[in-house]
């Protein structure tokens, strides 16, 4: 028998970063698009903890230990699965923050859920069964990025089956749907109507701005927001729709007052 999904609050819901949601501000998952080396992963960790430490944002530090879905055959994936969990490790253990990291196998679960605290579905992945079900699984918290092809309300069948697999720990973000062949939009009603299922929604606002498969096979976009990156045009992986890490502060500054002044209301 089907177990109906039931809105949960995030509060309960085992997510353990989401804790300063009494003071009516919102949560960051932010960082590099994928570990390059423990250098830059520290640095871009360090900046951005500065900050939310600052604004009393709760923050989750984000980098793919391994990016598999590029366009091309000689893309940069990443430094090596070992390495890449090891950096990750050491960011969580040194600096106290919660790691998210993508997984693309039902292999990949298992590894990753060693040392991060949520494991991500890539938008492409979201419908893949035995991927949802290993991270399910593992009992960490699971972030299903809806994919571009996806309706909203179609995202209740792939948090179902994660429920159905025993874990309620889900979060669900929108990134964005296909626009032509090239392009992405955000339709802020499907946000609406993914919290409806019960779980937390993020916005993907980087990926929301992605203009991928370009003619020279290098995904495109615009970098007015946050993966983040201390120099973007050199950044191995989605450089053109990364921040530059120094517009970070001020950015999350204006964004902490309108959250304010929406609440006000």
């Amino acid at each position: 028998m089907e177990r109906q999904v039931q809105p949960v609050n995030p509060i309960l819901s085992g997510i353990p970063f989401i804790k300063n949601l009494e003071a009516n501000n919102f949560f960051l998952l932010a960082g590099p698009c994928v570990v390059e080396s423990e250098e830059l992963v520290f640095k871009v960790a360090n900046e951005l903890k500065r900050i939310t430490d600052l604004l009393q944002i709760p923050f989750v530090f984000k980098a793919s230990y391994r990016k598999t879905n590029r366009s091309r055959l000689d893309s940069f994936t990443g430094i090596g699965d070992k390495e890449a969990l090891q950096i990750l490790a050491n960011v969580r253990k040194e600096l106290c923050v919660p790691i998210v990291t993508d997984i693309h196998t039902a292999e990949e679960a298992e590894i990753a859920a060693d040392v991060v605290d949520i494991l991500q579905i890539p938008a492409f992945l979201c419908r893949q069964t035995d991927l949802l079900i290993a991270a399910a699984n593992t009992g960490k918290v699971v972030n299903v990025k809806k994919g571009q092809f996806l309706a909203p309300h179609s995202m209740k069948y792939v948090a179902q089956k994660i429920v159905d697999s025993g874990n309620n720990n889900v979060m669900l973000t929108d990134r964005g749907t296909m626009f032509g062949y090239n392009d992405l939009i955000v339709d802020y009603r499907g946000i609406t109507e993914m919290k409806q299922i019960g779980f937390p929604v993020i916005l993907d606002v980087t990926h929301s701005l992605q203009q991928p498969n370009q003619e020279g096979g290098v995904s495109g976009g615009r970098p007015d927001f946050i993966e983040t990156h201390p120099n973007p045009s050199q950044a191995k992986s989605d450089g053109a729709n990364m921040l530059q890490l120094e517009l970070a502060e001020e950015l999350l500054r204006k964004l902490v007052i309108l959250r304010k002044a929406v609440n006000t209301f």
